[in-house]
Formats: C-alpha cells, sequence, structure tokens
C-alpha cells in the first residue's frame, strides 16, 4: 500500500485535536478504497496546555497516530521541518488542526498528483474572511512587495496547507538552513504545483496564535531569505544622499561667496542632519537583519530539539 504521511503542526491545540481527528477520519474510506494507508504525525512546539495529552490519547487507540514534542516553543518552521523529517510516506501533507485547512479537500488534491503528474497540490485563500481588515491589508500588501523584490513567486493567500510528492519533500529537505520560511522554499525549490483555491474558514476553538506583530516579524524574515533588494535598496539610497550632500555643500558655498550670512540656517542644518543620520541607521538595521541571520546560520545550532516521540 502507498502511505500518505500527515504532519500536523500544533501549539496549545488542546480543544482541537480530537475534532480534526474526527473530520480527517471522514476522507479515510476514500483513501482505503485506493488502497492507500497514512500516518499522522502530531508535532507539538512546546505546547503549555493538554496538547500532548490529548494526542496520547488517540494514539491509544490508533497506532497510526504519532507524536513528536519540542522541548520548547522552536515556532511553525522548526514544526514543518521536524514533520517531514520523521514522515515516511510516498506522500506528504502538511495542514493545521484548527480545522481552517479542510481535509475534505485532501481526495480531490490526491488525484491530481496521482492522475495529473503533478509534484504537490497547493492551497490559497481567495478570501480572508473574518480576519481584522488592518491585517488583510498588510498581508496583501507584504506578497505583492515580495514579489516584486525576489524572484522566487510567493502565492498571495498561499497557505501551508500542501500535498507532496517524496521527491518534493527530500528537495526541501535538503535545504537545511537555520532561518526558514517555507512559503519561499516551496517556490524555490521548483516542480510542477497545482494551487486550489477555498474561502477563508475561521477556527472551529481556540485563538490564533498568530499576533499582527509576530506575523510583521516573519514577513521580515521572509523578504531577508529570499530577498538581497534591501541591500540594493540602501547602497542606491546612500549614494543619492551622498549627491545631495554634495550639492548642498556647493549651495552653502556659493551662498556664503554672494551673501555672507554666517549664522542663518541652523533649523535646515538640523533637519538635514536628523534626514541624513536616520538613512544611515535606517540602512545600518537593514544590513545588521542580514548579519543576524548569517550570525545564526553559522552557529550551527539545531533547528529543533525532541523531548518526547511516539
Amino acid at each position: 500500500m502507498e502511505l500518505i504521511s500527515i504532519i500536523v503542526p500544533c501549539y496549545n491545540e488542546e480543544e482541537n485535536i480530537k475534532d480534526f481527528y474526527d473530520e480527517l477520519m471522514k476522507t479515510e474510506r476514500f483513501f482505503k478504497e485506493h488502497d492507500v494507508d497514512f500516518e499522522i504525525i502530531y508535532v507539538s512546539d512546546g505546547s503549555k496546555d493538554g496538547t500532548v495529552s490529548e494526542v496520547k490519547k488517540l494514539h491509544e487507540t490508533d497506532e497510526r497516530v504519532h507524536l513528536i514534542n519540542f522541548s520548547r516553543n522552536f515556532g511553525k518552521e522548526a514544526a514543518i521541518y521536524a514533520g517531514l523529517q520523521k514522515s515516511k510516506g510516498d506522500y506528504v501533507v502538511m495542514l493545521d488542526c484548527d480545522l481552517q485547512d479542510p481535509p475534505a479537500m485532501l481526495p480531490e488534491m490526491y488525484g491530481y498528483i496521482v492522475n495529473d503528474g503533478y509534484d504537490s497540490v497547493a492551497t490559497r485563500r481567495v478570501t480572508r474572511k473574518g480576519e481584522p481588515p488592518i491585517r488583510s491589508f498588510f498581508a496583501r500588501r507584504f506578497y505583492s512587495l515580495i514579489n516584486r523584490m525576489s524572484k522566487t513567486e510567493i502565492v498571495d493567500g498561499a497557505r501551508d496547507y500542501r500535498l507532496m510528492t517524496r521527491q518534493f519533500v527530500d528537495a526541501i529537505l535538503s535545504m537545511e538552513e537555520y532561518n526558514r520560511f517555507s512559503k519561499g522554499i516551496f517556490g524555490w525549490v521548483g516542480f510542477s504545483t497545482k494551487w486550489l483555491e477555498f474561502e477563508n474558514i475561521e477556527r472551529k476553538k481556540g485563538e490564533t496564535k498568530w499576533s499582527f506583530w509576530k506575523l510583521f516579524l516573519y514577513a521580515i524574515d521572509g523578504i531577508i531569505a529570499f530577498s538581497t533588494v534591501p541591500l540594493a535598496f540602501s547602497s542606491i539610497l546612500g549614494v543619492v544622499f551622498c549627491f545631495l550632500a554634495i550639492v548642498l555643500i556647493i549651495v552653502t558655498i556659493i551662498r556664503k561667496i554672494a551673501f555672507g550670512d554666517p549664522t542663518s540656517g541652523w533649523p535646515s542644518l538640523v533637519c538635514i542632519i536628523s534626514l541624513v543620520s536616520g538613512v544611515q541607521l535606517f540602512c545600518l538595521g537593514i544590513v545588521g537583519q542580514y548579519l543576524s541571520k548569517t550570525y545564526l546560520e553559522v552557529k550551527k545550532r539545531p533547528i529543533y530539539i525532541v523531548k518526547e516521540e511516539i
């Protein structure tokens, strides 16, 4: 029998573990008819509630349920990577256990890979119903910005919900970088991908763990990981302000020769110094971001640490 590995990253999702499992079991008949079995790998990203206990209860009744429990919270990217490493299936799918990624789509996704020869089938939201308007606005601006800055295509509204062949998964695992941005990695490795669209589904229970600030930092990580345009931008900005500084020096000298006036102009001088200093700090911050990522990469720390595995 062919095997599908189902990776489920979760952080404090005690309320959704059983509901997700029950929803997933509704697709079991389809896969049995096509001689396909599956394993479910719950990756607890240092959960502090009863997430681990709920997964253990499921394991007692269904040996296809596995658990990877981190020693602390390493982030969703680490959970995805751990699940991919532990997966044994001919096909691998990732989806969240909050039921915003509908398991009912799995048979259709499987059909596109088996019948149409795609290497992966990915999903994207066509609406952001239920999200705060300000969050939706900045999310769209992020996708627009990163696709202008990066050669790697990152589809607007793309979810981590994706079914992949083993070849596709092995290509992802070959990228062992510490600072991971999966949406960019999926696009960078290439292969043929089929996109399925669906309307946004709100969480069944609990609250999202992604605050606006966390999403903002995640967006910065994505831009830095898949684009060097900010570095080029800071360099161009530096050249422009050097040119403006030279022009201002020439204007000041001409004004001095023509009009004298040695003491006036302090307000404009302060404004110019403040502006140039601000630009310098901005450019230095961009360089610092890239340097910090390089620093973390060269330390070669593990992406995650497993406390318990079943």
